[in-house]
């Protein structure tokens, strides 16, 4: 695969799962030849390829910029229900925690706790298998008060939601994406699949009450292996 088109390929997928914003920069043509080891020739064909995609604008003197609107159409769900539906998934699988720590908020996750980024969030990046086989990595990001929660038994034996709820954090409610893409080098390693192979992506935000966020979540699943089922009943969805 031509080293131009790599560097496309991951920025789009980028781009479309919403981890580079809508006007948000990328990287310029010098930095991204120096992050990629390639010529600026090569890192300059890759972000023409995005501009003729549609993906991205660029503009002299003003670098280029993602121009994707992506509005999702809200679909309501119970948070009980939810919550039951994650604490079943916990007892059909293992967790592995592979990180705790505090990190200052990159521009998607700052976009998604409504922050200014930057700012110290707490980090946890699990890795969820089934069988003895990865299933998946999950990443959740939390605002600062919710620190004490982020210790390595409670995310080993408890869902976070349960969590919030056992220490007195109240959830107003949630929103829930799920959505597609093709694995990067580092996650295919993670997860025992080639590079490219699908994978499932559900973004989860919880707020409180007063509609602040308080969590966010980034699972992403082997598409081979884990797949969303959903019960609709007829009074509600028109059926």
């Amino acid at each position: 695969m031509p080293l131009y088109h790599r560097i496309f390929l991951e920025l789009r997928d980028q781009i479309l799962r919403g981890a580079r914003a809508d006007g948000s920069p990328l990287p310029t043509e010098h930095e991204l030849a120096a992050a990629h080891g390639v010529s600026r020739i090569t890192a300059r064909r890759a972000l023409s390829e995005l501009a003729e995609a549609g993906l991205v604008v660029r503009r002299r003197r003003h670098g280029t910029h993602v121009s994707l609107a992506r509005p999702t159409a809200p679909i309501e769900a119970n948070l009980e229900q939810a919550l039951e539906t994650l604490i079943a998934f916990g007892r059909d699988t293992q967790v592995r925690v592979l990180l705790i720590a505090t990190v200052a908020a990159t521009d998607d996750v700052a976009a998604a706790l409504e922050i200014g980024p930057g700012c110290p969030v707490v980090e946890a990046v699990r890795m969820r298998d089934r069988e003895e086989q990865p299933l998946g990595r999950v990443t959740s990001h939390a605002v600062p008060a919710l620190a004490p929660l982020f210790t390595r038994d409670n995310l080993l034996n408890r869902p976070l939601l349960a969590l919030l709820q056992a220490h007195g954090h109240r959830i107003g409610s949630g929103t829930e994406v799920v959505g597609a893409r093709a694995a990067d080098e580092a996650i295919a390693v993670e997860l025992g699949i080639e590079w490219r192979a699908p994978l499932l992506t559900i973004e989860r935000i919880v707020r409180d009450p007063d509609g602040r966020p308080l969590l966010r979540t980034l699972a992403e699943y082997r598409a081979d292996r884990y797949r969303i089922g959903l019960t609709l009943n007829p009074a509600h969805h028109g059926l």
